[in-house]
């Protein structure tokens, strides 16, 4: 079960939109999930960012178990888990939870496009989507 808000995902999906929309964001295409480096890469020139801080702050103001949701509703968005796995999701988000979750929530190309598609499997939508 979704333990997290649709409306504040709708909302960080929203926002989400608009900073990686901005002309000076250039996301990876196919990120090394080696290393945190590709998320050190991609948003190093956005640390002024307004769009970025604000999503930045929203995240990290979250207790880890709801930025957990976050990742995991980011995850069955992406197809890495099927709508029935959502708790083995859960479970994996909150495992490898780390204090930098906003960044890779925010690095990760169509992050916000996976988050819709995750609350969609859900059951719930975004109402400008």
């Amino acid at each position: 079960m979704l333990q997290i808000s649709p409306n504040l995902v709708c909302w960080f999906i929203s926002h989400a939109r608009e900073f990686h929309a901005q002309e000076d964001v250039m996301l990876p295409e196919e990120p090394d999930h080696q290393t945190d480096a590709w998320i050190d890469e991609a948003l190093e020139e956005h640390a002024d960012n307004a769009v970025y801080l604000d999503l930045k702050n929203a995240v990290e103001e979250l207790e880890p178990e709801l930025q957990a949701n976050m990742v995991a509703l980011m995850w069955l968005g992406r197809g890495d888990y099927s709508d029935d796995e959502w708790d083995l999701a859960l479970e994996e988000a909150k495992s490898n939870w780390t204090p930098r979750t906003a960044d890779y929530l925010l690095a990760t190309p169509m992050g916000a496009d996976y988050l819709a598609e995750g609350l969609a499997m859900l059951g719930h939508t975004c109402e400008d989507d």
